[in-house]
């Protein structure tokens, strides 16, 4: 059994409007007909009452909201936009038409994304914000209606949709958060080139840059990290000079400082045995070289016999 639709209908004329409820298109012409008054078999069109659009397809009929009103026209008979005017209550007859027709617009805006849906479900993707918006907003019962989908179904549809916008509402924060996070970087690099002066002769006081300093406070083994000429240095602020530029207790202080110099040691330990493996590969090269000429000489010496 084809789901009830209830509407309501009038002539041209719109002195009257009778409310039905049907099955189909055609048993609202021919309902409608009756309630007008028109003889049984009588040719008439179907118009839209608020704009005179022409009804002529099931899906569409169908697709319409509750209690649209209609308007059946016979032979030679048009639509006209209805008179806007009653004595002294026509402002108030005005407002209300206003509002009605702000709620027709907004009821066929999402009756047509519906249509639209309902014959390439794929168009949605091309939807802007409000289209979907409008969507969600929709009573399932009705959408559902629209669509020709089971409840169950358009629930998980506008569930989707209500998914797409959060998060494209979601992508829009982070992009603006990004932003301003990108804005207050490029203030405190402009803040940071002209105080640029003052911190390199913070730097060459202490003695080392602060490079090294986050080195040291916030690295695992940093005696490891830093070269040469860095350990040097530190070594050579001594501990009461680190603890401060550190912020650190005596004991730990020692303990970096005792890790560097470790380190550094260490590190020329390994410069001296390469230099050591030099000499002796450079004192083994020249031995062999000279037992080398000597082997030759004989065999030259007895050429120069011959």
């Amino acid at each position: 059994m084809s789901e009830l639709k209830p509407c309501k209908v009038c002539n041209f004329t719109r002195h009257n409007y009778y409310g039905l409820v049907v099955p189909s298109l055609a048993q609202f012409k021919a309902k409608g007909s009756e309630a007008l008054g028109l003889k049984a078999g009588t040719s008439v069109t179907l118009v839209l009452d608020n704009d005179g659009t022409i009804v002529e397809d099931v899906a569409y009929f169908m697709c319409l909201p509750p209690n649209t009103k209609f308007m059946l026209l016979q032979d030679k008979e048009k639509w006209t936009p209805a008179k806007r005017y009653d004595g002294g209550t026509a402002w108030l007859r005005q407002s209300i038409d206003v509002e009605t027709d702000a709620v027709d617009s907004g009821a066929q805006a999402w009756h047509s994304l519906a249509n639209q849906l309902s014959q390439d479900l794929g168009s949605i993707i091309l939807m802007s914000e409000a289209e979907l918006q409008s969507l969600v907003d929709v009573p399932c019962a009705e959408l559902a209606s629209a669509l020709g989908f089971p409840e169950q179904k358009t629930q998980d549809l506008q569930s989707t949709v209500q998914r797409v916008l959060d998060q494209r509402e979601e992508e829009r924060q982070s992009k603006e958060l990004l932003q301003l996070y990108l804005r207050v970087v490029e203030r405190e690099n402009s803040q940071a080139l002209q105080h640029g002066g003052s911190q390199d002769e913070t730097d060459s006081a202490v003695g080392f840059n602060s490079k090294t300093l986050l080195v040291l406070k916030n690295k695992s083994s940093p005696e490891m990290r830093l070269s040469n000429e860095e350990l040097q240095m530190v070594l050579k602020q001594g501990v009461q000079t680190m603890m401060g530029e550190l912020g650190w207790d005596q004991e730990r202080t020692t303990v970096l400082l005792q890790a560097c110099e470790g380190e550094l040691n260490k590190r020329l330990q390994q410069v001296q045995a390469m230099r050591s493996l030099s000499v002796n590969s450079q004192h083994s090269n020249s031995t062999s070289t000279a037992k080398l000429q000597k082997l030759e000489t004989p065999d030259k010496q007895n050429k120069h016999k011959k």
